[in-house]
């Protein structure tokens, strides 16, 4: 790398969005966070939708800001969330709202699919783990109900890749995006047509994929004069927001896991080929693309959204509490009191998510969490505990020890779940950066301009760039740690999260 060089990204997670343009240069990366929005689903009669135009709307105000006062940019590229998709018509009009993942539609869906094609057949094709969310069932449930929307449909492309044709006019699904919607084969590398095909869903309507670091185009000319931006290459990083955070996993050469760690956690490690057999289907793990031919191991966890979910539902109620708040009260509560499975039905859809804890609590016979604190705090405990058992069936599933435990996203800003990680996994856990999402981004952006040459490099770059935190077990957790988790396997035993 000559001179310092700009890059635009846009990140869009399930709650907000940001516009971050990241400064490369001297193998050291800075981040400006040029412009924040929320991300605010809208229900209406037919479900649960994305307002996907006033998300492109704020990314084009995003890139108005950073072309400003004659900033240069080497390119620019976004990444989102997975599953969801939009359909195009044959003069590439959008036909429908997209619908938001956690819609009620696909309820009972997985059991019809089932009904035609078996579930360890699809799990052998396409080696994904079962959630009525993924797109498989989405797609299935559009064809059962309104099949005259699908056959309208010209192309099926996901979210992001709906974003990058509206900004080069260029409809092609990228990798890491489309290996989460349980429709594509790793195997093969394709999309799983014969078993969509069996299901009566088209599979030659999905666009082409591409692989992360490819370039899409340029910024087409009405979105140049809109946000008076100069036609800079766009580049699909990993358009998976985990496949970008897990690319500024600031590793070393050892094994080591990570947690992608926000509304979701996604815990996993990397691998060279995917693992399909018998025991990542007994565990319901999943396979989703990596950067640079690698694929994510990985199982999702529900995440810090039963916090927010919590915090929404007391802001409803007339008292506002911030995350820094919650977590204090959370603290000086006592630990591993009451445990829940995070993963549980029960906690999917938004609603009155502490009175949902505490039927669950009452229900499996524990003591029931009465304050704020008290109910964080079993939502915290559970998912550390749940941690442990992924990160024991990743080495399970491996075949190798994992000593190391990272942390990256926003869910590192909350140091009590950091400890508690280190406490009931009984391993080291190095948190940061922050900002992986945007910082993985970045720095696919400049592979893919041969800025950067290897994903090592990449690394490298994080560490030299940004602070990070340790926690390692306290030395009074063993036997409280043990305890907690020999009880909540008897919580996932009832939920039937494991069997």
């Amino acid at each position: 790398m000559e001179s310092t060089k700009n890059f635009l990204a846009f990140d869009l997670g399930a709650e907000s969005g940001r516009a971050i343009v990241g400064r490369l240069g001297d193998g050291r990366l800075t981040l400006d966070v040029l412009h924040r929005f929320p991300n605010i689903p809208v229900r209406v009669a037919s479900g649960l939708h994305w307002d996907v135009l006033r998300l492109f709307q704020e990314m084009k105000d995003g890139l108005r800001l950073a072309c400003r006062d004659g900033v240069k940019l080497a390119s620019a590229g976004l990444d989102t969330w997975g599953v969801d998709f939009a359909l195009l018509d044959s003069t590439g009009a959008l036909l429908a709202n997209p619908h938001h993942y956690r819609d009620t539609r696909t309820e009972g869906a997985m059991d019809e699919v089932f009904a035609i094609v078996p579930r360890d057949e699809v799990f052998r094709r396409t080696g994904i783990q079962f959630m009525p969310l993924n797109t498989l069932y989405q797609l299935f449930v559009l064809n059962r109900d309104n099949p005259a929307l699908l056959d309208a449909a010209e192309k099926i492309i996901l979210i992001p890749d709906l974003f990058n044709y509206w900004f080069t006019g260029e409809a092609v699904c990228e990798f890491t995006e489309a290996t989460t919607s349980q429709c594509f084969d790793p195997r093969q590398g394709e999309w799983a047509a014969g078993m969509l095909e069996k299901l009566g869903l088209p599979a030659s309507k999905l666009g082409r994929i591409v692989q992360p670091g490819s370039r899409l185009g340029s910024l087409a000319k009405h979105v140049c004069e809109d946000c008076d931006a100069p036609s800079v290459p766009v580049i699909a990083p990993a358009c998976h927001d985990t496949g970008s955070a897990v690319a500024a996993v600031p590793a070393g050469t050892g094994p080591f896991a990570y947690i992608s760690s926000g509304t979701w956690s996604l815990v996993g490690v990397e691998v060279d080929e995917p693992v399909i057999n018998d025991r990542s289907l007994k565990y319901n793990f999943t396979n989703e693309g990596g950067v640079a031919g690698t694929y994510r191991l990985l199982k999702n966890v529900m995440g810090l959204w039963i916090v927010q979910e919590c915090r929404r539902q007391w802001e409803r109620e007339g008292v506002a509490y911030d995350y820094a708040k919650l977590t204090a009260m959370a603290s000086v509560a006592a630990p591993f009191r009451s445990l829940i499975d995070p993963d549980g039905e029960d906690f999917f859809a938004p609603g009155d998510m502490p009175a949902r804890i505490r039927e669950s609590c009452r229900r499996t016979g524990q003591p029931v969490p009465e304050s704020p604190g008290e109910v964080v705090r079993t939502a915290l405990d559970s998912l550390a505990l749940k941690y442990r058992w992924v990160v024991e069936r990743l080495e399970e599933l491996i075949g190798r020890a994992i000593p190391v435990v990272h942390i990256v996203g926003g869910g590192t800003q909350n140091t009590l779940l950091s400890q508690l990680t280190a406490d009931t996994c009984a391993r080291e856990v190095i948190c940061g950066p922050v900002e992986a999402t945007a910082i993985g981004n970045v720095l696919m952006q400049a592979m893919g301009l041969g800025e950067i040459g290897t994903v090592r490099e990449a690394r490298e770059i994080v560490r030299n760039s940004f602070e990070l935190a340790r926690f390692v077990p306290s030395a009074d957790s063993g036997g409280a740690a043990a305890d907690a988790y020999s009880r909540f396997l008897d919580v996932l035993r009832e939920s039937h999260s494991i069997l």
